[in-house]
């Protein structure tokens, strides 16, 4: 569709700062518009895939296998709440009702963070760990299905370096 085909129509493509400048928006180009459907088709899909794979085998959310999976991975299996949010991709606020679902299944709980009294810790439980450690080999396996063995590892190399960066533009995000 070129640009005179789209003035004026319903759903038009849209960038960034579409209207933030109050100039006419840049429109994206068959190349930049193939990529980003393909972008949004990841986002929307890839969740649902893992999530379901998840709920099957583990009873477990994709993000709650996250929290518990970032906090087997730390010494003494704790971290604190804001760190662990960073490292889960999620919201404080997001990590917080998480928690508190992990929490009744007596797979986390939560402590006063020893050197500063305003911060939480969450601690994986001996539950929690036997949990994650259950649920790790299939997940692995099926996230190498759908995305690692999918690509070559050059294309999984430039991923990584391309997802950064949007997560940095995003919110800062440094891994």
């Amino acid at each position: 569709m070129s640009h005179d085909d789209r003035d004026g129509e319903a759903g038009q493509q849209m960038t960034i700062d579409a209207g933030a400048s109050g100039s006419d928006p840049q429109w994206l180009n068959d190349d930049e518009r193939h990529a980003w459907l393909a972008l949004t088709g990841l986002l929307v899909r890839l969740p649902g895939a893992l999530d379901a794979q998840l709920e099957r085998d583990s009873d477990l959310h994709f993000f709650e296998y996250m929290v518990l999976a970032m906090l087997a991975e730390q010494d003494g299996n704790e971290l604190q709440m804001s760190k662990l949010a960073a490292l889960t991709n999620g919201s404080l606020s997001r990590l917080s009702h998480v928690v508190r679902r992990l929490e009744r299944q007596n797979l986390v709980r939560r402590t006063p963070c020893p050197q500063d009294r305003r911060a939480t810790h969450a601690v994986l439980t001996d539950d929690g760990l036997a949990r994650v450690e259950a649920a790790a080999p299939g997940h692995v396996a099926h996230a190498r299905a759908l995305v690692v063995d999918a690509v070559a590892p050059e294309d999984l190399a430039a991923f990584e370096r391309v997802a950064a960066t949007i997560l940095d533009r995003v919110d800062g995000w440094h891994p």
